[in-house]
């Protein structure tokens, strides 16, 4: 059987006396989408940045591909890593924001060249063929030299989105990629996320478009209050809640 891709285990994480994760238990396989749901202030997007270390987590283990994050454990307890190490580990965890966070001085050509340069050390000749292959699949060849300022919100975002993928990680995180994005624009980030789903990429993404979830994603979370109040196949989770909390959530929004 292969290492689950993300297993949270009994995952806490207060802010002082605000407890925001209160023993989160979540498994994804490899090669799987996952999506989070729930109201605003459950608890998903730290349960994302919790994954690659962004949040430390108060208590319980988190593990990306078998590999402990944010920690070293001996006897029992835990150790926080160096924030070299803990560099090392994001690097294989590629994640979209819902602000794009686009160089605002370089072009798109440049923000997806930057990290594999001066991260990973790639050739920068490499490097600049690979980044116009990820810019052509997000459907943007014809907009390499083009500033951030000189692209829409829609656009931004799939540079973001070939940035992040531009470092060949094993996982992708999405924090409400669509969320700051006009609706017209919302379909063509969704579209390039389906692509990366297909191509066997696994994602966590938290997540508001209710029908890319029922679409894409192997499991969807229902999270409120800061703990997973159900999870399973969509058609589980959005089409037949079990939860009365559920029900409520998705009749606020369908």
């Amino acid at each position: 059987m292969s290492t689950l891709m993300i297993d949270c285990q009994q995952v806490c994480k207060s802010f002082g006396q605000l407890e925001v994760l209160k023993g989160i238990n979540l498994e994804v396989p490899p090669g799987s989408v996952t999506c989070l749901i729930g109201p605003s202030g459950s608890g998903k997007s730290t349960l994302l940045r919790c994954v690659n270390h962004l949040e430390k987590i108060t208590a319980g283990r988190l593990y990306v591909d078998g590999e402990l994050i944010g920690y070293k454990e001996r006897d029992g307890v835990l150790y926080e890593i160096s924030e070299k190490e803990a560099a090392r580990q994001r690097s294989d965890i590629g994640m979209v924001f819902q602000s794009f966070n686009l160089f605002p001085h370089r072009t798109a050509l440049e923000n997806v060249m930057e990290a594999p340069v001066h991260v990973k050390g790639v050739n920068p000749k490499a490097a600049e063929e690979q980044a116009r292959r990820l810019l052509d699949q997000v459907g943007l060849a014809h907009k390499a030299d083009a500033y951030p300022a000189q692209l829409s919100g829609g656009q931004q975002q799939r540079v973001a989105i070939a940035r992040a993928v531009a470092m060949e990680p094993k996982l992708m995180l999405f924090d409400e990629p669509t969320s700051a994005l006009d609706p017209e624009l919302v379909g063509e980030v969704l579209r390039v996320m389906r692509e990366l789903a297909a191509q066997g990429m696994t994602m966590l993404v938290v997540t508001h478009e209710i029908g890319f979830a029922r679409e894409v994603a192997d499991t969807v979370a229902f999270m409120d209050g800061g703990v997973i109040v159900e999870s399973g196949a969509p058609r589980d989770v959005i089409d037949n809640p079990q939860h009365e909390r559920t029900r409520a959530f998705l009749s606020s929004l369908l």
